[in-house]
C-alpha cells in the first residue's frame, strides 16, 4: 500500500463528517404527538454517540497511519540505499575472483532470494556481512510496517462503516419525527445521495416490506428506507409518512413515501411561497438522482415524473392531497 493510495482512501471521509453536521445541527421538534417520542430521543442520542465514537476511532487510526506512512517512506529509502550497496558487494566479489560469494548473490533468481540465503554471510568479510544483515533487517522492518499500515486502514474502514450506520440511524429517527421548519437545500446544492445497492448485473434487488418504517411504525422496503433517509441527510427534513395499509399503489407494498412540504405536517391546501419551493427542490432532487436511488416515479403539484418518460400532467381528482399540491409522492422500483 503506497502513501498515495492511502491518501485516496481518506478522501471520502470528510463527506461523512459533513453529513453528521447536517444531521445534528438542526434536530427538529415533532410535528405530531408521538407515543414513542422518548424512545426516538434515546435512539437518536445513541446514534449520535455512536457516530462521535466512530469518528474518534477514525481520527486515531488516521493519525497512527500517517506516522507509519512516514516511517515506511524513510525505510524504503534505507532499503534502496542498502540494496545498492549489496549489489556493489556482489560486483566487487565477482571482480575479485571470489566466485563463491558472487555466485551465491548474482546467481540467484533475484536479489531478494540471494539475501534470504543465510549462507551468503559465510563467504563475505565482516563489513560486507553487516551490510547484508542491515538490508535483511530493513526489509523485515518495512514488511512489518506495511502490514501495520494495512491494519490501520482496516480499522479506518470499520470506523467508517460504523459512522455510516450511525448516520443512517440518526436519519431514520429524524424522518420519524419530522416537522423541521428549515427550508432545505436547492435541488442542485443538496448532497448527492449514496447509491442504493444493486445486483452484480446492475439490476435492483427484488425487495419486499421488510424493514421498520419509523414514520408509521410499520414497514418499508430497504430501498425505500434508503431513499427516505438519504433525503433527510441531504437536508429535506419535513414530515414524512410511508406505509399505508389498503388500497392500490405502492404505499401498502412499503415502496412509497409522502413528503409534506409544510413544516407542521400535511396541510389541506395548495403549497405556496417557500413551501412550494421546498417541494420543487425535493421533487427535483429525487428526479435528478432517480437512477442512484431506484426511483420509479415522483408526483408533485399536478405533475408526474415517470422513469423513462419524464414529466407530464397529473390529476388526482381535486383537493390538495389528491392533486399532490401539499406533498411530494415518491414511489420506488
Amino acid at each position: 500500500m503506497t502513501p498515495l493510495s492511502v491518501r485516496r482512501r481518506w478522501l471520502p471521509l470528510t463527506l461523512f463528517a459533513v453529513a453528521l453536521v447536517l444531521l445534528t445541527t438542526a434536530i427538529p421538534s415533532p410535528a405530531l404527538a408521538d407515543p414513542n417520542e422518548g424512545d426516538l430521543d434515546s435512539d437518536l442520542e445513541k446514534a449520535i454517540s455512536d457516530y462521535i465514537e466512530a469518528e474518534e476511532d477514525l481520527t486515531a487510526a488516521k493519525k497512527r497511519a500517517k506516522t507509519v506512512e512516514k516511517q515506511i517512506k524513510k525505510n524504503k529509502t534505507k532499503v534502496e540505499e542498502l540494496t545498492a550497496q549489496v549489489e556493489e558487494i556482489a560486483a566487487a566479489a565477482y571482480a575479485g575472483g571470489n566466485l563463491s560469494s558472487a555466485t551465491a548473490i548474482l546467481g540467484a533468481e533475484s536479489l531478494d532470494l540471494a539475501i534470504d540465503r543465510a549462507m551468503i554471510v559465510n563467504y563475505l568479510g565482516d563489513e560486507s556481512a553487516k551490510t547484508v544483515n542491515r538490508l535483511v533487517e530493513a526489509r523485515d522492518d518495512l514488511a512489518a510496517e506495511e502490514e501495520l499500515l494495512e491494519e490501520e486502514i482496516e480499522k479506518q474502514d470499520k470506523a467508517l462503516g460504523k459512522m455510516e450506520d450511525a448516520r443512517d440511524a440518526a436519519a431514520d429517527q429524524l424522518a420519524g419525527r419530522g416537522g423541521n421548519s428549515a427550508q432545505g437545500p436547492t435541488t442542485d446544492n443538496a448532497r448527492v445521495p449514496d447509491a442504493a445497492p444493486r445486483n452484480p448485473d446492475g439490476s435492483y434487488p427484488s425487495e419486499g416490506c421488510s424493514v421498520n418504517d419509523s414514520t408509521t411504525g410499520s414497514c418499508v422496503s430497504p430501498r425505500t428506507k434508503h431513499a427516505r433517509d438519504q433525503a433527510n441527510i441531504a437536508g429535506f427534513r419535513r414530515y414524512v409518512s410511508c406505509f399505508r395499509p389498503g388500497g392500490d399503489g405502492d404505499h401498502p407494498l412499503g415502496k412509497a413515501c409522502d413528503f409534506s412540504v409544510t413544516p407542521g405536517g400535511f396541510s389541506d391546501s395548495d403549497a405556496g411561497g417557500g413551501d412550494k419551493d421546498y417541494g420543487d427542490n425535493l421533487a427535483g432532487w429525487f428526479v435528478k438522482h432517480a437512477d442512484r436511488l431506484g426511483v420509479k416515479y415522483v408526483i408533485w403539484y399536478r405533475q408526474i415524473w415517470e422513469r423513462g418518460f419524464g414529466w407530464g400532467p397529473y390529476s388526482g381528482g381535486g383537493g390538495a392531497a389528491a392533486d399532490h399540491t401539499n406533498h411530494v409522492h415518491l414511489s420506488m422500483v
